[in-house]
């Protein structure tokens, strides 16, 4: 059985020095170099291969410095400090001896404590009752991913009107269907489409800078979700002076929140 193209797309291959060798995906490939979401997927999985990680991802930040031309590229990974319950990591992504990601990781081991998720799913529609998004894709990643929209779909018309908000909600998965786990977690956590689209529907230059992801769910609860829908939900907080930030959370279908996150993108007009 071949590999699930997610699988090849976050491949890494260690490397005698340390480092990893990785290497570009066409089937995530975005409209200019790859889509991000894989991208931070990558640089995560570097993390999580390393013989001296302690724990699993408790959050990620990663900082576009430029996007990834078709190729391959190296990750390199340390632990700047390791206590007896977390550890905090430098990343650092090269292609052809320059720089173009920069990134921290936040690892520890979780203990069973009180929790409560204060920030509960939203009332939609059940992910079978949503019809699935269709139609030609502008880019090939988005036919990696099973999208339902229940509110803020992609615009069809590109008016430049002014909508007034730029919430969307919507049931999301791998396809074909995946077990979940923390890099594609995190691969999910950068699927929404750029907020500025949606409040002003006009398709206006756009890159994300610097994403964050804070993992709410462990092991046992990725297990428990399984290769089911996640229910998404976005919004942008303010677009000022070319950069606009949103923030994003995911459900699995039993209401249990498994990652919150923010990212700052750039626009032109």
């Amino acid at each position: 059985m071949s590999a699930h193209p997610f699988d090849a797309a976050v491949a890494l291959q260690p490397q005698a020095d340390g480092t990893f060798l990785g290497h570009t995906s066409a089937a995530y490939a975005n409209m200019v170099g790859p889509f991000g979401g894989v991208t931070a997927a990558q640089a995560l999985n570097a993390v999580l291969q390393h013989s001296q990680r302690l724990g699993d991802p408790i959050s990620l930040t990663v900082n576009f410095a430029a996007a990834l031309d078709d190729g391959p590229f190296i990750v390199s990974v340390r632990p700047a400090r390791t206590n007896r319950s977390t550890q905090h990591w430098v990343i650092e992504m090269q292609q052809n001896g320059e720089t173009v990601l920069t990134g921290t990781a936040f690892f520890g081991l979780r203990r069973e404590t009180w929790g409560a998720d204060e920030h509960t799913m939203p009332d939609v529609p059940a992910a079978a009752e949503v019809p699935r998004a269709t139609g030609p894709a502008r880019v090939e990643w988005v036919k990696r991913y099973e999208m339902r929209f229940a509110e803020g779909a992609i615009p069809v018309e590109w008016s430049g009107t002014d909508q007034g908000v730029s919430r969307t909600r919507l049931w999301l998965r791998d396809d074909p269907p995946r077990l979940l786990d923390f890099a594609s977690l995190t691969a999910l956590s950068d699927v929404f489409f750029p907020r500025v689209w949606s409040r002003r529907p006009l398709l206006v230059p756009i890159g994300t800078v610097s994403m964050t992801v804070y993992y709410h769910a462990d092991n046992a609860l990725l297990q428990r979700t399984g290769s089911g829908h996640l229910l998404g939900q976005t919004q942008a907080q303010a677009f000022r002076n070319g950069y606009f930030d949103q923030t994003a959370q995911l459900w699995n279908q039993a209401g249990n929140l498994l990652v919150t996150t923010h990212q700052v993108v750039y626009y032109k007009e």
